[in-house]
Protein backbone atom coordinates (compact mmCIF):
# COMPACT_ATOMS: atom_id res chain seq x y z
CA UNK A 1 0.00 0.00 0.00
CA UNK A 2 2.72 2.22 0.86
CA UNK A 3 4.23 1.78 -2.57
CA UNK A 4 1.53 2.55 -4.16
CA UNK A 5 0.54 5.84 -2.71
CA UNK A 6 4.65 6.60 -2.80
CA UNK A 7 4.11 6.17 -6.83
CA UNK A 8 0.69 8.02 -6.86
CA UNK A 9 1.99 11.01 -5.02
CA UNK A 10 4.94 10.64 -8.21
CA UNK A 11 2.06 10.83 -10.32
CA UNK A 12 0.20 13.75 -8.93
CA UNK A 13 3.38 15.76 -9.08
CA UNK A 14 4.11 14.84 -12.57
CA UNK A 15 0.42 16.46 -13.22
CA UNK A 16 0.81 19.42 -11.13
CA UNK A 17 4.39 20.20 -12.94
CA UNK A 18 2.20 19.89 -16.27
CA UNK A 19 -0.54 21.88 -15.54
CA UNK A 20 1.89 24.40 -13.89
CA UNK A 21 3.46 25.02 -17.12
CA UNK A 22 -0.04 24.88 -19.34
CA UNK A 23 -0.98 27.62 -17.44
CA UNK A 24 1.74 29.76 -18.70
CA UNK A 25 0.32 29.61 -22.24
CA UNK A 26 -3.33 31.47 -21.04
CA UNK A 27 -3.85 35.33 -21.36
CA UNK A 28 -3.24 36.76 -18.20
CA UNK A 29 -6.28 38.14 -15.64
CA UNK A 30 -8.84 36.41 -14.96
CA UNK A 31 -12.75 35.42 -16.28
CA UNK A 32 -15.62 37.23 -14.82
CA UNK A 33 -19.07 36.03 -16.72
CA UNK A 34 -22.06 37.45 -15.26
CA UNK A 35 -26.04 36.24 -16.40
CA UNK A 36 -27.78 38.25 -18.64
CA UNK A 37 -31.38 36.56 -19.13
CA UNK A 38 -30.77 33.47 -21.04
CA UNK A 39 -27.36 34.23 -21.80
CA UNK A 40 -24.22 35.72 -19.82
CA UNK A 41 -21.24 38.48 -20.74
CA UNK A 42 -17.65 37.80 -20.06
CA UNK A 43 -15.47 40.20 -18.75
CA UNK A 44 -11.53 40.07 -18.28
CA UNK A 45 -10.24 41.14 -15.13
CA UNK A 46 -6.88 42.30 -14.07
CA UNK A 47 -8.03 42.33 -10.45
CA UNK A 48 -8.39 45.82 -10.22
CA UNK A 49 -11.04 46.73 -13.58
CA UNK A 50 -13.13 44.48 -15.61
CA UNK A 51 -13.60 45.06 -19.62
CA UNK A 52 -16.29 43.65 -21.34
CA UNK A 53 -15.32 40.84 -24.45
CA UNK A 54 -17.47 41.19 -26.92
CA UNK A 55 -19.24 38.62 -28.76
CA UNK A 56 -16.29 38.55 -31.84
CA UNK A 57 -13.47 38.04 -29.42
CA UNK A 58 -15.12 34.84 -27.56
CA UNK A 59 -11.64 33.06 -28.15
CA UNK A 60 -10.73 35.26 -25.33
CA UNK A 61 -13.07 34.43 -23.09
CA UNK A 62 -12.85 30.45 -23.90
CA UNK A 63 -8.85 30.70 -23.25
CA UNK A 64 -9.56 32.39 -19.65
CA UNK A 65 -12.40 29.37 -18.85
CA UNK A 66 -9.89 27.07 -19.43
CA UNK A 67 -7.17 28.96 -17.63
CA UNK A 68 -9.98 28.86 -14.56
CA UNK A 69 -10.56 25.53 -14.60
CA UNK A 70 -6.97 24.23 -15.02
CA UNK A 71 -6.33 26.88 -11.72
CA UNK A 72 -8.80 25.03 -10.00
CA UNK A 73 -7.43 21.79 -11.05
CA UNK A 74 -4.20 22.87 -10.11
CA UNK A 75 -5.77 23.48 -6.48
CA UNK A 76 -7.23 19.80 -5.92
CA UNK A 77 -3.98 18.06 -7.19
CA UNK A 78 -2.38 20.10 -4.37
CA UNK A 79 -4.93 19.42 -1.66
CA UNK A 80 -4.93 15.93 -3.10
CA UNK A 81 -0.80 15.92 -2.89
CA UNK A 82 -0.89 17.25 0.57
CA UNK A 83 -3.28 14.17 2.19
CA UNK A 84 -1.05 12.12 0.16
CA UNK A 85 2.16 13.13 1.59
CA UNK A 86 0.56 13.33 4.66
CA UNK A 87 -0.45 9.54 4.90
CA UNK A 88 3.25 8.26 4.00
CA UNK A 89 4.71 10.56 6.73
CA UNK A 90 2.46 8.48 8.88
CA UNK A 91 2.70 5.11 7.41
CA UNK A 92 5.10 2.48 9.43
CA UNK A 93 4.84 0.00 6.30
CA UNK A 94 3.24 -2.68 8.12
CA UNK A 95 0.41 -4.58 6.58
CA UNK A 96 -3.05 -4.75 7.65
CA UNK A 97 -4.19 -7.68 9.74
CA UNK A 98 -6.44 -9.16 7.01
CA UNK A 99 -3.71 -8.65 4.56
CA UNK A 100 -1.45 -10.67 6.39
CA UNK A 101 -3.93 -13.28 7.39
CA UNK A 102 -4.90 -13.72 3.57
CA UNK A 103 -1.30 -14.16 2.40
CA UNK A 104 0.27 -15.94 5.18
CA UNK A 105 -2.27 -18.08 7.36
CA UNK A 106 -2.85 -20.55 3.78
CA UNK A 107 -4.70 -23.43 6.61
CA UNK A 108 -7.25 -20.83 7.16
CA UNK A 109 -8.01 -19.52 4.00
CA UNK A 110 -8.56 -22.97 2.96
CA UNK A 111 -10.80 -23.76 6.02
CA UNK A 112 -12.83 -20.16 4.24
CA UNK A 113 -12.19 -21.64 0.51
CA UNK A 114 -15.64 -20.63 -1.28
CA UNK A 115 -16.94 -18.86 1.09
CA UNK A 116 -15.02 -15.60 0.43
CA UNK A 117 -15.13 -14.42 -3.45
CA UNK A 118 -11.80 -12.87 -4.51
CA UNK A 119 -11.21 -9.52 -5.70
CA UNK A 120 -10.74 -10.64 -9.14
CA UNK A 121 -13.70 -13.09 -8.94
CA UNK A 122 -15.60 -10.12 -7.92
CA UNK A 123 -14.55 -8.36 -10.02
CA UNK A 124 -15.18 -10.75 -13.19
CA UNK A 125 -18.88 -10.97 -12.04
CA UNK A 126 -19.05 -7.42 -12.49
CA UNK A 127 -17.86 -6.92 -15.49
CA UNK A 128 -20.13 -10.28 -17.09
CA UNK A 129 -23.19 -8.67 -15.34
CA UNK A 130 -25.87 -6.97 -16.95
CA UNK A 131 -25.95 -3.18 -17.36
CA UNK A 132 -27.78 -0.72 -18.68
CA UNK A 133 -26.02 0.99 -22.07
CA UNK A 134 -26.41 3.62 -24.00
CA UNK A 135 -29.73 3.76 -26.14
CA UNK A 136 -29.03 6.19 -28.78
CA UNK A 137 -27.90 6.12 -32.35
CA UNK A 138 -27.50 2.21 -31.99
CA UNK A 139 -26.58 2.36 -35.74
CA UNK A 140 -23.25 4.27 -34.55
CA UNK A 141 -21.86 0.83 -33.05
CA UNK A 142 -20.16 -0.35 -36.59
CA UNK A 143 -16.23 -1.28 -35.40
CA UNK A 144 -15.47 -4.82 -33.90
CA UNK A 145 -13.31 -5.38 -30.79
CA UNK A 146 -11.30 -8.12 -29.47
CA UNK A 147 -13.78 -8.30 -26.43
CA UNK A 148 -16.49 -9.39 -28.84
CA UNK A 149 -18.72 -6.39 -29.46
CA UNK A 150 -18.91 -3.14 -31.51
CA UNK A 151 -17.93 0.79 -30.69
CA UNK A 152 -19.01 3.75 -32.39
CA UNK A 153 -15.04 4.61 -33.63
CA UNK A 154 -11.72 2.44 -34.36
CA UNK A 155 -9.56 4.95 -31.74
CA UNK A 156 -12.59 3.03 -28.98
CA UNK A 157 -11.28 -0.49 -30.64
CA UNK A 158 -7.79 0.17 -29.61
CA UNK A 159 -8.70 1.21 -25.98
CA UNK A 160 -10.42 -2.09 -26.07
CA UNK A 161 -7.90 -3.84 -27.68
CA UNK A 162 -5.53 -2.83 -24.62
CA UNK A 163 -8.10 -3.18 -21.67
CA UNK A 164 -8.95 -6.86 -22.84
CA UNK A 165 -5.24 -7.72 -23.43
CA UNK A 166 -4.15 -6.51 -19.99
CA UNK A 167 -7.29 -8.38 -18.36
CA UNK A 168 -8.70 -4.90 -17.14
CA UNK A 169 -12.41 -5.24 -16.44
CA UNK A 170 -14.36 -2.71 -17.81
CA UNK A 171 -17.74 -1.65 -19.15
CA UNK A 172 -18.64 0.01 -22.04
CA UNK A 173 -20.95 3.15 -22.41
CA UNK A 174 -22.56 1.54 -19.01
CA UNK A 175 -24.94 4.24 -17.27
CA UNK A 176 -24.03 6.60 -14.72
CA UNK A 177 -26.73 9.09 -13.36
CA UNK A 178 -25.57 12.24 -11.93
CA UNK A 179 -27.12 15.31 -10.50
CA UNK A 180 -30.32 13.35 -11.41
CA UNK A 181 -29.26 12.61 -15.26
CA UNK A 182 -28.26 9.60 -16.78
CA UNK A 183 -24.98 9.91 -18.78
CA UNK A 184 -22.88 6.74 -20.75
CA UNK A 185 -19.17 7.48 -20.12
CA UNK A 186 -17.34 5.65 -23.03
CA UNK A 187 -15.46 3.24 -20.26
CA UNK A 188 -16.14 2.35 -16.54
CA UNK A 189 -13.00 0.53 -15.46
CA UNK A 190 -12.48 -1.18 -11.93
CA UNK A 191 -8.96 -1.48 -11.32
CA UNK A 192 -7.46 -4.76 -11.57
CA UNK A 193 -5.76 -4.92 -8.31
CA UNK A 194 -7.95 -2.28 -5.96
CA UNK A 195 -11.36 -2.40 -7.57
CA UNK A 196 -11.28 1.27 -7.74
CA UNK A 197 -13.88 2.74 -10.11
CA UNK A 198 -12.66 4.84 -13.19
CA UNK A 199 -14.05 6.48 -16.33
CA UNK A 200 -12.65 6.59 -19.74
CA UNK A 201 -14.24 9.27 -21.93
CA UNK A 202 -11.96 9.65 -25.84
CA UNK A 203 -13.21 12.85 -27.70
CA UNK A 204 -12.96 12.06 -30.85
CA UNK A 205 -13.88 15.40 -32.58
CA UNK A 206 -11.99 18.42 -31.11
CA UNK A 207 -11.88 20.58 -33.77
CA UNK A 208 -15.54 20.74 -33.82
CA UNK A 209 -16.79 24.00 -32.30
CA UNK A 210 -20.51 22.46 -30.79
CA UNK A 211 -18.67 19.47 -30.25
CA UNK A 212 -16.01 21.24 -28.06
CA UNK A 213 -19.39 22.98 -25.80
CA UNK A 214 -21.05 19.35 -25.14
CA UNK A 215 -17.35 18.37 -23.86
CA UNK A 216 -17.01 21.34 -21.38
CA UNK A 217 -21.02 20.38 -20.20
CA UNK A 218 -19.63 16.92 -19.64
CA UNK A 219 -17.10 18.03 -17.40
CA UNK A 220 -18.96 20.52 -15.46
CA UNK A 221 -21.24 17.63 -14.75
CA UNK A 222 -17.96 15.14 -13.71
CA UNK A 223 -16.08 17.58 -11.39
CA UNK A 224 -19.44 19.32 -9.93
CA UNK A 225 -19.76 15.55 -8.71
CA UNK A 226 -16.52 14.80 -7.68
CA UNK A 227 -15.10 12.83 -10.42
CA UNK A 228 -12.26 14.52 -11.21
CA UNK A 229 -9.61 14.46 -14.59
CA UNK A 230 -6.55 12.84 -14.02
CA UNK A 231 -7.72 11.46 -10.10
CA UNK A 232 -11.36 8.85 -11.66
CA UNK A 233 -11.60 10.67 -14.80
CA UNK A 234 -8.94 9.53 -17.99
CA UNK A 235 -9.71 11.62 -21.15
CA UNK A 236 -8.29 11.64 -24.33
CA UNK A 237 -8.51 13.60 -27.59
CA UNK A 238 -8.42 13.96 -31.10
CA UNK A 239 -9.12 15.78 -34.42
CA UNK A 240 -9.01 14.97 -37.93
CA UNK A 241 -5.40 15.49 -38.43
CA UNK A 242 -3.95 14.52 -34.75
CA UNK A 243 -5.73 10.84 -34.42
CA UNK A 244 -5.00 9.35 -31.15
CA UNK A 245 -2.09 6.86 -31.14
CA UNK A 246 -1.71 3.48 -30.21
CA UNK A 247 1.91 4.95 -27.39
CA UNK A 248 -0.78 7.24 -25.44
CA UNK A 249 -3.38 4.71 -24.42
CA UNK A 250 -0.62 2.31 -24.00
CA UNK A 251 1.03 5.65 -21.59
CA UNK A 252 -2.32 5.44 -20.01
CA UNK A 253 -3.06 1.69 -19.12
CA UNK A 254 0.74 1.20 -17.83
CA UNK A 255 0.39 4.71 -15.24
CA UNK A 256 -3.10 4.17 -14.38
CA UNK A 257 -3.50 0.06 -13.70
CA UNK A 258 -0.18 -1.13 -13.40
Amino acid sequence: MTEKMQKKAERIQEQIQRISKQLNIYPKGKLVSIRNGKWYKYYHSDGHTKTYIPVDNRELARQLAWKKYWTCMLEDLGQEKRAVDAYLKQKNGKKKHLEELMEKDHGCMELLKGAIRTKSQALEEWMQAEYQTNPEFPEHLIHNTVAGHKVRSKSETMIVMYLYNNQIPYRYEGALTLDGTTIYPDFTIRHPKTGQIYYWEHFGKMDDEVYIRKTQRKFQTYTSNGIIPTIQLITTYETKDNPLDMKTIEEIIERCFK
